[in-house]
């Protein structure tokens, strides 16, 4: 059985093009999946019915698995028991007339303009740390990225004489998104007065950003450097790097953005994954209505 699952992983490579992210998402799912069956004695995919789908997903939900992480896993089963049936190692599919159970959608959390504009200001741009820094939060806030984006950001991704950044996005998908005057503006003042000196132990990275050794920078690092700028901004919100992003989508929308264009900024597959932002404009569009309206 576990030929089939390593099988199933090279087919998300080759034939669907996944990011390694999402493969591994896919990969710790049926995992656990194939962990249950061997407990239950089940040895052959054939032998899979809709009883044993239903026993392992009580099975999740006893151990107190949030609705989110259900939900995920029936995606995954329900592809993968597609996957078998289409290479005919099952002649059924044991996922028919199973149904995800129902979410509430979470709204992302977002700072207001103020916040963005103590954030991004946070940085001391004296310093060659401080000018990356700035660089770095302008470019987040006026694209939206996502932070596995920016880090892979390489100078000859920029096109900064048009306004425009090139970035592969989930599933590899290239997008080409637009910069604001700021953006620019701090992106050439890190490329002409820090990262020549930042860089100067490797010349030849050909990233971006990068750290004090001149090396790219990680995750980690764009995360502990935002937390130390929350905590020196004042802002008392729980703020990682996705928050830009949704930041990012939610004043597009609050300032007339349609949502099919803020879809293809933030480089979503789906117009359905954009449209939880409506929820967020319809909350602000209450709250304001509250504020001004006289007979409330």
């Amino acid at each position: 059985m576990n030929e089939q699952v390593m099988e199933y992983l090279h087919y998300l490579l080759i034939e669907r093009g996944l990011s390694a992210n999402t493969r591994k998402s896919y990969q710790r799912d049926l995992e656990q999946y194939l962990s249950f069956l061997h407990k239950e004695k089940i040895t052959a995919w054939q032998d899979v019915d809709r009883l044993t789908i239903i026993a392992f997903l009580q099975s999740l939900q006893e151990e107190e698995k949030s609705s989110a992480t259900i939900t995920r896993m029936v995606t995954s089963l329900r592809r993968f028991h597609q996957f078998l049936r289409q290479e005919r190692y099952i002649d059924h599919d044991p996922m028919q007339h199973i149904e995800s159970p129902k979410t509430t959608q979470k709204l992302p959390d977002t700072l207001n303009v103020n916040e963005v504009e103590r954030l991004i200001e946070a940085p001391d741009t004296k310093k060659l740390l401080g000018m990356r820094d700035r660089a770095i939060l302008e470019v987040m806030y006026a694209t939206g990225m996502r932070v596995s984006e920016l880090i892979n950001i390489k100078l000859n991704d920029l096109h900064l004489s048009m306004g425009l950044l090139q970035t592969t996005g989930k599933g590899d998908k290239e997008r080409i998104v637009p910069l604001g005057d700021m953006a620019i503006y701090w992106i050439e003042t890190y490329l002409e007065d820090a990262r020549p000196k930042l860089s100067q132990k490797h010349p030849e990275e050909e990233h971006l950003f990068v750290n004090g050794h001149g090396s790219s920078l990680s995750r980690q690092g764009i995360w502990k450097n935002l937390k130390a700028l929350v905590l020196k901004a004042g802002i008392r919100k729980n703020v990682t790097p996705h928050t830009l992003r949704h930041s990012f989508a939610t004043h597009l929308l609050e300032n007339g953005a349609d949502l099919r264009t803020v879809q293809e900024l933030l480089g979503h597959a789906d117009i359905s994954t954009t449209q939880i932002y409506t929820h967020i404009t319809k909350k602000r569009m209450t709250e304001v209505y509250k504020q001004y309206f006289p007979r409330t």
